[in-house]
C-alpha cells in the first residue's frame, strides 16, 4: 500500500510511474531476449521516473529472472527511482536468487542512496477482517457469559 501511495503522489507531481511485479518483470525480459528485443525492454523499464517493483520473493524467479532484474535494477542506477517490496530480508537474497553474486551487486546498487523501511505489525489488507473477527468474538463471548 506504501509504495502504491508513493506511485500516485509521484504521478500527481507529473512523473512518469510504472508498477510491476518481479515476477512479470521477468517473464518480460525472458520473452523480450527470445524475440530479440533485449534492448528495447530494458530501454522500457529504464524510463519511468519513478519503477515499482512489487512482490520481489513471493514466487521464485525463473533462472534468467535475477539477472534481468540485476540489470534493470543497473540501468536505472543513479538516474531514476525504484521502489521494491519484499518479504525477503536483505541477509536472504543471496538464497532467494541463487546466486550470491547477483544478489550482492543488485544490493550494492539498491542501497548505496536508498531509504530502507521494514514494515512488522498486521497487514494492511486483513485489517476490516479483524475488526470484523473481533466483532463477531465479543458477541459469542457476550452470549455465553
Amino acid at each position: 500500500m506504501l509504495s502504491v501511495a508513493l506511485g500516485r503522489a509521484a504521478v500527481e507531481a507529473g512523473n512518469r510511474v510504472y508498477f510491476t511485479t518481479a515476477a512479470d518483470l521477468a517473464a518480460r525480459c525472458h520473452k523480450a531476449a527470445l524475440e530479440g528485443r533485449w534492448k528495447t525492454c530494458m530501454n522500457f523499464f529504464a524510463g519511468p521516473k519513478l519503477l515499482i517493483i512489487d512482490e520481489l520473493g513471493y514466487l521464485p524467479l525463473p533462472e534468467d529472472g535475477a539477472s534481468a532484474l540485476f540489470q534493470g535494477i543497473n540501468q536505472r542506477y543513479l538516474k531514476s527511482s525504484t521502489i521494491l517490496t519484499t518479504n525477503v530480508g536483505i541477509a536472504d537474497w543471496a538464497t532467494a536468487f541463487g546466486d550470491a553474486t547477483v544478489a550482492a551487486a543488485m544490493l550494492d546498487r539498491l542501497l548505496h542512496r536508498a531509504a530502507v523501511a521494514g514494515i512488522d505489525g498486521p497487514s494492511y489488507r486483513l485489517r476490516g477482517h479483524q475488526s470484523q473477527a473481533a466483532t463477531i468474538r465479543a458477541g459469542v463471548n457476550a452470549r455465553v457469559s
